[in-house]
């Protein structure tokens, strides 16, 4: 039998990654959420103009919001819509996993961020991420322990 090919001519169907949460969290849970989007809000991602650097989640009346994130519309949007480049934009998530969120959240001391956007199977899916906070210390030793695993690597390449 032959293999599917993807559909993807890239290959990647990952729209955005949030490089600055890995750094500036500790991620101990991740989970997988559907968002709500308008139809120049779904033309804007396939263009990739996302943002997620600034973006954060906030769990609120049992549901969960994606506050910051920055899609910027495309010049071709419609004349008759004015788009919100920064609007709330709801998360669609099962009942269990809103409940561990809002546990987390508000018992444990825990953040919700977003770490990544992708495609899967024709719509957008929001990677997010349970997180605690790093200090500056942390981020250091963090730092100091990639550096070191990348010379080992080299080290071991060249010897």
């Amino acid at each position: 039998m032959a293999k599917k090919k993807s559909k993807t001519p890239g290959g990647s169907s990952t729209i955005a990654l949030n490089k600055k949460a890995r750094h500036d969290y500790f991620i101990t849970d991740r989970l997988e959420a559907g968002i709500v989007l308008e139809g120049w809000e779904v033309k804007s991602l396939r263009a990739g103009r996302i943002q997620l650097r600034d973006s954060y989640v906030l769990v609120k009346d049992g549901e969960a919001w994606l506050l910051g994130a920055l899609i910027t519309p495309l010049p071709t949007a419609s004349t008759h819509i004015h788009p919100d480049p920064t609007r709330t934009r709801k998360l669609l998530l099962h009942r269990a996993e809103l409940d561990k969120l809002i546990g987390a959240v508000e018992r444990k001391g825990y953040t919700v961020v977003p770490l990544a956007m992708y495609w899967k199977r024709g719509r957008a899916k929001v990677e997010i991420g349970l997180a605690k906070g790093k200090q500056s210390h942390d981020k250091r030793a963090v730092q100091k322990e990639r550096d070191w695993q990348r010379q080992k690597q080299r080290l071991l390449k060249s010897g």
